[in-house]
C-alpha cells in the first residue's frame, strides 16, 4: 500500500483491500486474459509500461526512499513496488526490516537473491532473539478456526465450478504435484503473483512429490477439514470445565492427533505449500480471507517438520488467551524456543553478519542464544566532550523507605507515595520533557489510580501537562504530538509510558523533548507465562542459561533500552533516573550498557530522592552554561 501509485487502488479502504486490487489486476493469470481476450479483464498501466521496459527499467545512482520511489514511478509511468523489487538486486545499501532478512516467509520473496558476499548488519538488534522467535511461532484461536472453516467452504465451491467450466487446470496442477514442489514451481512463483512462501521446509518437501492423499483438491481440503476440526475439539477440551492449560511436544501433539484422526504425519509437512499451490490454481486474488486457513496450513508444516529430534518447539494450549476480564479466548500457540532457527541459515549462507545495538548489553549472552561463535565482540565508550549523561540510582524516598516494584512491594502505600513525590519533585525541578517508564501497562494503571486518589497527579499538573500512553496506536500518536507541542510552547510535559511499550523502542525523546528519563522498576518478563515458562526450561536444558540469569539479562536490556530515549546526539544532554532499590546491586547494574557504566559513579548509587534532587540541580546547572 505504501508504494501503490495507482490512483483508484489508492481510494481503497486498508492495506488487505489494496493488496487483492493489486493482484487482481497484475497477477499472471489476469495477464494471460487481457492478452488472449483484449479488454476484457482491468490491468495496471503503471505495471504494463514496466513490464513492457524490460531491460531499459533501471534506476540512476542515488538513495531512494518510499516518496522518492513513487516520485520516480510516476515520471517513468512505472509502478514503483515492482520496480524496487527488481532493483533491490542491484542496490549497494538496503534498508529494511528485519522480517525481511528473518522470517522465511518474506525473506523467500525479498532477500533469496542477495549474494553470500553481501554484509549483513542488524542495528537495534537488542531484541533479535525475540524476533527470531516470533518468526517461527504461531498462535491458532477460535475465531481463527471458524474463519478457516468458512474459507474452506469457499475453496470447495470453487473447485466444484471449476471442475465443471475448466476442469484441465486441475488435471495440469495434479500432474504437476506428482513431479514434486520444485518442478510444479510452487516455490519459484512469477514476482507478479503474491503467493504465500513456505515458512520452514526440510528438503525432503522441496525435492518429493506430493502425498497422494492431498494431490486432488477436494482430497486436500478435505485433510484440511478434518485438522481444523481436530484443533477445535482441542480447544473445546481445554476451555471445558475439565479444562486448563496443558502444554506438549510436537511429537506427543502429533502422536495424539494421529490417534484421533485418520490424519498422517507426511502429508502435514506439505499443508502449506499444497494449500499455495491450490491457491494459484484457482487464481485466488484476495490471499488476506484465506490468512486463517494459511496459518492452520502453517501450524501444521512446522508441527510434522520440527516433530523429530530435540524438541525445539512446544505446542501450549490454555483456556484464556487474552487479558480482558471476563473474556474466554482459549488458544494453541506452537511456540518456537530456539531463537537459532531463523538465523542460522543467514549465518550458514553469508560470510559476514553484524550484530550491534546501543544496548546489547550483556553482550556474552547473544552467541549462546544465536547459537553462533562471533569473530569480534566488542562494547563501546560513549565518546563526549562533557559529562552529558547523569545516570542515578534511587534506593530510597524522602522518608528513607525502600521503594521497588517488587511483587511484594508494589501495592504497599508508602512504596506508591513515595513514587508519586518523586516524579512530583523531579518534574518541579526539571525543565521541559520528562518521560517515566513502568514495568506494565497493569502496573501502570494501578498506580495511576492510587496517585489521583492522593492528590497527586493534581501537584503533578501544577508543574506539567501529563500524557499517557495506551495500548492504541492513534491515541498515543496523538498523545507524543501533543506532548511535543507542550515542550516546544515552555509549558513542560511528563509522558508515561511502558517499558515493552511502542514509546520504548522506536520514539526519540531528544533535546528539549526528554531532559530526563525516570524508570520505575524492573522490567522483568510476566514469569507466569506459559510460552516463556517453556523457553526459559529448554535454555536452561540445552544451552546451560540460567533461569534468573535470562530473565535478569532480559529486564536490563529493557531498561537500557528505554533510558536510552534520552540522549541522540553529542550536543544533547539528559539524566537516567533508575528508581528502584534493586539497581543498587552490582548484579543488576553491571548488566547496564558500558555507556551508561562510564557515568555511573560511585555517589550516584543509593540515593534517596532529597540527594538526587541535590545532583539533578548541580547536573542541570553545569549543562545549561555555555560550552
Amino acid at each position: 500500500r505504501n508504494m501503490c501509485i495507482h490512483e483508484r487502488v489508492l481510494h481503497e479502504s486498508d492495506r488487505e483491500a489494496v493488496d487483492s486490487a493489486c493482484r487482481s489486476m497484475t497477477s499472471s493469470w489476469v495477464l494471460e486474459k487481457a492478452a488472449s481476450q483484449p479488454g476484457s479483464v482491468e490491468t495496471c498501466s503503471y505495471y504494463d509500461t514496466f513490464r513492457g521496459a524490460g531491460e531499459a527499467t533501471s534506476l540512476p545512482s542515488g538513495i531512494y526512499g518510499l516518496e522518492e520511489l513513487k516520485k520516480w514511478g510516476k515520471e517513468k509511468n512505472w509502478c514503483p513496488y515492482y520496480l524496487t523489487r527488481q532493483a533491490i538486486n542491484h542496490a549497494t545499501i538496503l534498508v529494511f526490516n528485519y522480517q525481511y532478512m528473518l522470517d522465511p516467509k518474506v525473506a523467500k520473496m525479498v532477500s533469496k537473491e542477495l549474494e553470500s558476499e553481501s554484509i549483513v548488519v542488524f542495528d537495534e538488534a537488542h531484541n533479535i532473539d525475540s524476533v527470531c522467535i516470533e518468526a517461527l511461532s504461531v498462535t491458532i484461536n477460535e475465531r481463527a478456526l471458524e474463519q478457516a472453516t468458512r474459507s474452506l467452504g469457499r475453496l470447495s465451491s470453487e473447485v466444484s465450478r471449476i471442475k465443471t467450466t475448466d476442469n484441465e487446470r486441475l488435471q495440469v496442477e495434479y500432474r504437476n504435484l506428482v513431479n514434486g514442489l520444485i518442478e510444479q514451481g510452487v516455490l519459484e512463483t512469477p514476482t507478479n503473483d503474491a503467493a504465500m512462501t513456505s515458512n520452514v521446509l526440510s528438503p525432503d518437501v522441496l525435492n518429493e512429490s506430493v502425498p497422494g492423499n492431498i494431490r486432488r483438491a477436494e482430497h486436500f481440503i478435505s485433510f484440511m477439514k478434518k485438522l481444523v476440526e481436530y484443533l477445535k475439539a482441542r480447544l473445546r477440551a481445554v476451555a471445558g470445565p475439565t479444562g486448563g492449560v496443558l502444554s506438549e511436544t510436537p511429537l506427543a501433539f502429533l502422536h495424539r492427533m494421529m490417534n484421533g484422526t485418520s490424519l498422517e504425519a507426511k502429508p502435514l509437512k506439505f499443508a502449506y505449500s499444497r494449500l499455495n499451490s491450490l491457491l494459484r490454481t484457482l487464481q485466488v486474488s484476495n490471499l488476506d480471507d484465506f490468512n486463517s486457513l494459511s496459518d492452520v496450513a502453517d501450524f501444521a508444516t512446522l508441527l510434522a517438520t520440527y516433530s523429530e529430534g530435540i524438541p525445539k518447539f512446544a505446542i501450549i494450549m490454555e483456556p484464556n488467551g487474552t487479558a480482558i476480564p471476563g473474556v474466554t479466548d482459549p488458544v494453541i500457540q506452537l511456540a518456537c524456543l530456539d531463537s537459532a532457527l531463523a538465523i542460522a541459515p543467514l549465518f550458514k549462507r553469508f560470510g559476514s553478519v553484524i550484530i550491534t545495538s546501543g544496548t546489547l548489553s550483556p553482550i556474552d549472552l547473544y552467541p549462546k542464544l544465536l547459537q553462533f561463535e562471533p569473530r569480534v565482540s566488542e562494547t563501546l565508550n560513549m565518546s563526549t566532550f562533557r559529562q552529558c549523561v547523569r545516570p542515578l540510582v534511587i534506593t530510597r524516598g524522602s522518608d528513607q523507605v525502600a521503594v521497588s516494584t517488587k511483587f511484594e512491594d508494589r501495592g504497599d502505600m508508602g512504596v506508591v507515595r513515595n513514587y508519586g513525590a518523586m516524579l512530583v519533585e523531579l518534574c518541579a525541578s526539571i525543565p521541559d520533557g520528562v518521560v517515566a517508564f513502568f514495568t506494565s501497562y497493569s502496573y501502570m494503571e494501578s498506580i495511576l489510580s492510587d496517585w489521583d486518589a492522593m492528590g497527586i497527579l493534581k501537584k503533578l499538573t501544577k508543574h506539567k501537562l501529563v500524557f499517557i500512553e495506551t495500548k492504541d496506536v492513534v491515541e498515543t500518536t496523538l498523545a507524543l504530538d501533543n506532548f511535543r507541542r507542550a515542550c516546544d510552547s515552555g509549558r513542560g510535559a511528563v509522558f508515561l509510558s511502558v517499558a515493552r511499550g511502542k514509546v520504548s523502542e522506536g520514539i526519540n525523546f531528544d533535546r528539549h523533548y526528554g531532559r530526563a528519563v525516570i524508570m520505575f522498576g524492573v522490567p522483568f518478563q510476566y514469569t507466569l507465562s506459559h510460552v516463556l515458562r517453556a523457553r526459559l526450561e529448554y535454555l536452561q536444558t540445552h544451552y546451560q542459561i540460567r533461569e534468573q540469569d535470562f530473565l535478569n539479562f532480559d529486564a536490563l536490556r529493557q531498561a537500557s533500552q528505554c533510558v536510552g530515549r534520552v540522549i541522540r546526539s553529542k550536543t544533547d544532554y539528559g539524566l537516567i533516573i533508575l528508581a528502584d532499590s534493586r539497581y543498587n546491586r552490582a548484579d543488576k547494574r553491571t548488566k547496564l550498557p558500558k555507556w551508561i557504566l562510564q557515568f555511573l559513579h560511585e555517589g550516584y548509587l543509593n540515593l534517596s530522592t532529597d540527594t538526587a534532587l541535590q545532583h539533578v540541580k548541580q547536573f542541570l546547572r553545569v549543562m545549561g552554561q555555555k560550552n
